[in-house]
């Protein structure tokens, strides 16, 4: 492989190499930086995996989506560490009272966003299911996405605009721009989304994601008071119940957990990392 990775940097001569954070990239990364070739790594998680722990050593730049990562780097002597935050589409602020209309929802009523990404979350479903059943439902409007995988099984509880589901929303900037909470996985991009959005969150790790890095993610929300982590083997519906019951009977808790999600939030991510590409590679 290193023979492989050698032709293909001769024949591309590249201006800068930057890593996303997979395995496969170390190689590449590291064989660049050996030649002198300026170099950065992308870590968006709170816990870095470990090719971005072991090239953060060597690399020119290390660009964190999460502040957390910071504590488990060991930089090289000439490595610059920022916080760029994750890329993602900025918040349109004037998206909400577009998507209200479309959607034929009550402006004086809170809506309970429900998404576990494009593919789905099982358990989340199945325990929005059981929650539609008690009188809990009635205190939000729900958008709920179910994944393509699931979506024929609770296609059934479409019920505008009481309930409205989706398999998934691309984009999905109108479910976020009228969300007043949200029960979500704990990737980064959706970490970052609903940061951008500032909308407060219940966030429940997927326990099969690898090295189990949605964790740390929900944690770190957690500890910065914009979230809730619940863990999945804590995930009923009685539990679910009991946590959105205790936001509902605290405002101030919600307007806190919103102001610490804009806090984390950084919009222009983008910008920041295109930015770097261009000193790096200028």
């Amino acid at each position: 492989m290193v023979r492989e990775v050698r032709d293909v940097l001769d024949a591309e001569r590249p201006a800068l190499v930057i890593g996303t954070g997979g395995y496969a990239s170390g190689p590449v990364v590291w064989l660049a930086a050996r030649r002198g070739i300026p170099t950065a790594v992308l870590e968006l998680n709170a816990f870095p995996g470990l090719a971005v722990r072991r090239l953060a050593r060597n690399v020119r730049e290390v660009w964190l989506g999460s502040p957390e990562a910071r504590a488990h780097l060991r930089p090289g002597r000439n490595t610059v560490i920022l916080e760029t935050g994750v890329p993602i589409v900025a918040p349109d602020p004037e998206l909400r009272a577009r998507t209200m209309s479309g959607f034929d929802l009550d402006p004086e009523r809170g809506t309970l966003l429900v998404t576990g990404g494009s593919q789905g979350a099982q358990a989340l479903n199945e325990a929005i299911a059981r929650l539609l059943e008690t009188d809990l439902a009635e205190a939000f409007q729900i958008i709920w996405l179910t994944g393509k995988a699931g979506f024929a099984r609770f296609r059934h509880f479409h019920r505008p605009p009481e309930v409205r589901v989706y398999d998934f929303l691309d984009p999905i900037a109108p479910a976020y721009s009228v969300a007043d909470l949200a029960i979500t996985r704990a990737g980064m991009m959706t970490v970052a989304e609903v940061c951008a959005w500032g909308i407060p969150s219940i966030m429940v790790p997927l326990p099969s994601a690898a090295a189990d890095h949605q964790t740390p993610n929900a944690r770190a929300m957690a500890e910065a008071g914009a979230a809730i982590h619940l863990p999945q083997s804590e995930l009923t519906p009685d539990r679910l119940a009991e946590v959105i019951s205790e936001l509902l009977a605290s405002p101030d808790r919600l307007v806190a957990m919103r102001r610490a999600a804009l806090a984390r939030a950084k919009p222009d991510a983008t910008q920041a990392i295109l930015t770097r590409i261009g000193v790096l590679s200028g």
